[in-house]
């Protein structure tokens, strides 16, 4: 109970949320709605939270993707800068170079005219909110560079410290082969976000609440609605049974959503789709890069590669084909019989951690290879570490939407179906509103504002230190937790 004054929201009778699935999703809206005061269950079926696919973008304006509309590079924008607001140290404050190769059908004009689209959006974004000004000035969200401006960056030296668009572009212009790419290059103030920091706030908000109750290594075995209730039947690692009761049920299991809804018999068309990034150490790494996006068609040899830097030479990989991130049967859609899609045995075993070290050292291989051929000096990259993987699920039947929130069955069950990290704080939003409007909480004036009140006080020092436990404590380098590049 609270009251708006203290920010906190009310209620008429004692109203539990129930979250299963403690992902981005479902952590997300748990900081949410306890920070407001509601009496909140998380439960999870792993051993921490935000262990899910992997994530290293806020994706903001969907540079990265030329075939989604205007319309979701729009949502994938607001998305983001919220985010950036809600976890502020969970964010890589460096930008993306977006290249088109010579190799490539597409041109670079194709992505201008999206570009200037969501400057305009953004500085409006700015003009309602001036805290909306993550993304640094709207002038500079985005910079172009012809050929000959790549000749001038690659006479100067290697900043220890960029700062400036041009500061950035100078390792790319030293060691990747002009001629390997048509002309502009871009530079959009893209950020990163660290999976690891984000867990460790996620962990340390939730922790400090009298609101929250968390539930870790319970799998979700029944569902029981009543008319105005749910039951939720949980085993934990012991075998052990456990009975849960709450007023409103909120699935957020990521790529088994589908399992809850076949529970209780709701349908739902999605898609399914498992993926692969890779972890790479470049110890003679020269310079401070930014991440490099090189365009090329999915699915194919030349599918798009992407180079996402972190702390200590350490570098994630995205090849976007099917011998790297992408995998041949790993996309698979709902059926009439079932919500979820049955993605193969071996794909289900590998996302909750099964990797052969065979595999690893092949898939990785590959996509240091692929990357080198745009910057040869990235063929002394080395293996670093195991994949962050994962399956993203897609609601609906177009497998190229990005943008997607919460969805409704009767009053009382939501689920949350995020394609991207970055739209949870809007699914949560949705589902806040979703309940007011049932009468069930009285939300304070302001509570849509992208903040957490759960993390607003948590400093970064604490927050890393937790991050580089919970990396090591899933087999990852620490470097992958650090802030980067100098924060």
């Amino acid at each position: 109970m609270g009251n708006e004054r203290s920010g906190l929201a009310t209620t008429k009778a004692p109203f539990k949320v129930g979250i299963v699935g403690g992902g981005v999703a479902g952590a997300t809206a748990a900081l949410k709605m306890a920070g407001l005061g509601i009496e909140t269950l998380l439960i999870e079926a792993g051993a921490s939270l935000v262990s899910g696919p992997p994530i290293c973008h806020l994706h903001a304006g969907g540079n990265l993707y030329r075939e989604i509309s205007d319309e979701q590079c729009i949502a994938l924008l607001e998305q983001s800068i919220a985010t950036v607001r809600a976890y502020p140290h969970s964010v890589n404050r460096r930008p993306t170079v977006i290249a088109i190769p010579t190799t490539d059908a597409g041109e670079p004009d194709a992505i201008l005219s999206r570009l200037a689209l969501l400057t305009e959006h953004y500085r409006t974004l700015i003009e309602n909110d001036p805290n909306n000004a993550v993304l640094g000035d709207p002038d500079q969200y985005y910079t172009l560079y012809d050929k000959e401006d790549l000749v001038r960056l690659a006479q100067r030296p290697l900043p220890e410290n960029p700062q400036t668009p041009d500061d950035w572009l100078i390792p790319v212009a030293k060691f990747m082969p002009h001629d390997k790419f048509k002309f502009p290059l871009v530079v959009v103030q893209e950020y990163g976000l660290s999976v690891f920091r984000l867990a460790a706030t996620a962990d340390l908000g939730l922790a400090q609440s009298p609101h929250c109750h968390v539930y870790l290594n319970q799998k979700v075995t029944g569902l029981e609605p009543s008319q105005e209730s749910w039951t939720i039947r949980t085993h934990d690692a012991d075998g052990n049974a456990h009975s849960h009761h709450v007023d409103f049920l909120i699935n957020a299991c990521g790529f088994r959503t589908g399992v809850l809804d076949d529970f209780v018999s709701f349908p739902r068309q999605r898609w399914v789709e498992y993926k692969a990034a890779y972890v790479a150490h470049w110890p003679s790494q020269p310079g401070v890069w930014p991440e490099v996006i090189v365009h090329g068609e999915r699915g194919t040899p030349q599918g798009m590669a992407q180079l996402t830097p972190y702390a200590q030479g350490f570098i994630q990989l995205h090849g976007m084909s099917q011998d790297i991130t992408l995998f041949e049967g790993g996309l698979v859609s709902s059926t009439s019989e079932s919500a979820q899609p049955n993605l193969p045995e071996h794909m289900v075993v590998k996302a909750d951690g099964g990797w052969e070290w065979g595999e690893i050292r092949q898939r990785t291989e590959r996509a240091i290879s692929h990357f080198s051929q745009w910057l040869p000096e990235f063929e002394h990259a080395e293996v670093g570490g195991k994949p962050l993987c994962g399956a993203q699920q897609i609601p609906g039947s177009d497998p190229s939407l990005r943008a997607a929130d919460a969805t409704f069955e009767g009053d009382r069950y939501a689920r949350v179906e995020l394609v991207k990290a970055s739209s949870a704080l809007q699914a949560a939003d949705r589902i806040l509103a979703h309940c007011e409007s049932n009468g069930w909480v009285s939300l304070p004036a302001g509570w849509k504002t992208p903040s957490l009140a759960l993390t607003a006080s948590l400093e970064q020092n604490a927050i890393v230190e937790k991050a580089k436990q919970i990396a090591r404590g899933r087999d990852f380098p620490e470097a992958l937790a650090l802030p980067f590049p100098h924060e």
